[in-house]
């Protein structure tokens, strides 16, 4: 491990997942379920997307250790028809969760051709990509979703009572990289706001409302208000079949139903997964799909850029360039991140970088 600066460092992929599944342990997960868990968090930060990766400790931790979350849950895949399964989460760690049931799912997917999962008792789950990446890397198309905290205005309300809810797509390339389209359903993050309101900028109305859900410039009545949905009714709409897909159908918790992750951390949230997967290698050889999927991606790469800095690029290829090269030289990682990890693995000094 190096250290770039007094606020980000840089370890190994190696190192980090030794450090994480250690950190699990030690907060009582057996060591195949922090593996699990901690490949869909290193994988996060891989792909550059360090809100949802390691930094997730934090929160998962605590919730682990006021008993929010069962370290030791019993996940239950029930078959409830061919290409169905419903799975019990037990109120274990999201990751987790969303690792045995993307599992479950490709598993009836070799059999079946397609294969779906609905997944309840759940927590925070992390980002989208990983899950497809692992499924396009074995040759599975997939749709994946979540439910979340609520932080959304109805379109047209004034309160909060629907989440931000992700969904994303996977597509495999047998000889290159997958398309990765990995969403949420509000027009920017909150961070992005809360950056707004470090630097003391206005942000666009377009981005959130006031608390009286009017739309507002000011990112300190926008962090007080609620997100907007991208594309205005459309995005609420969208935002509300991910939760009746995710939460309704899985017999999870939906809407304002869901607890808060921040105010009530000691109780299980119940959040609801979706994996609908395809299994492509059964449509045709892995040939034909890989000279599809390369000309698929040429046709885009092939048109003029309008700002010849910024050319046009394929969905994932951001993601995946970012591991490519942290996988070479380190996965750069917040300070403060690696401290966390390392007090949860203190009983293991051995493994820390």
């Amino acid at each position: 491990m190096s250290t770039t600066s007094p606020d980000q460092a840089v370890i190994s992929e190696a190192d980090l997942r030794a450090l994480g599944v250690q950190a699990y342990e030690d907060l009582g997960l057996t060591r195949r379920d922090a593996e699990d868990a901690c490949r869909i968090m290193v994988l996060a930060d891989l792909f550059g997307i360090s809100t949802h990766g390691m930094s997730r400790f934090e929160s998962y931790g605590e919730r682990l250790v006021i008993k929010g979350i069962n370290a030791r849950p019993a996940i239950a895949v029930e078959r409830v028809a061919p290409a169905l399964v419903k799975v019990d989460g037990d109120n274990g760690v999201g990751p987790l969760v969303g690792m045995r049931s993307l599992q479950a799912a490709m598993d009836v997917a070799r059999e079946c051709g397609v294969g779906i999962a609905l997944a309840r008792g759940s927590n925070h789950f992390g980002p989208i990509s990983p899950y497809a990446y692992i499924a396009a890397q074995a040759g599975f198309a997939s749709m994946i979703a979540s439910s979340a905290t609520t932080s959304i205005a109805p379109w047209g309300g004034s309160d909060a009572r629907l989440g931000n809810n992700p969904l994303g797509f996977g597509v495999p390339n047998p000889e290159g990289r997958p398309f990765l389209l990995d969403m949420a359903m509000s027009v920017v993050a909150r961070a992005k706001i809360r950056d707004a309101l470090k630097r003391g900028e206005s942000i666009p109305g377009t981005w959130a409302t006031d608390k009286q859900g009017l739309p507002t410039t000011n990112p300190k009545q926008a962090l007080d208000g609620f997100l907007q949905p991208m594309g205005g009714h459309k995005g609420y709409g969208l935002a509300l079949l991910v939760d009746l897909l995710s939460g309704l159908l899985s017999g999870a918790a939906y809407l304002n139903h869901i607890k808060s992750w921040m105010h009530e951390a000691d109780q299980p949230q119940n959040l609801g997964h979706f994996f609908l997967l395809i299994d492509t290698k059964i449509l045709g050889p892995q040939r034909w799909l890989a000279e599809r999927m390369t000309d698929f991606a040429s046709i885009l790469h092939a048109s003029p850029p309008a700002d010849p800095a910024r050319p046009v690029i394929v969905p994932g290829e951001i993601e995946l360039n970012k591991m490519e090269h942290q996988r070479k030289h380190g996965i750069s990682l917040d300070a403060a991140t690696l401290q966390v990890l390392r007090q949860y693995a203190s009983r293991s000094p051995a493994v820390r970088p």
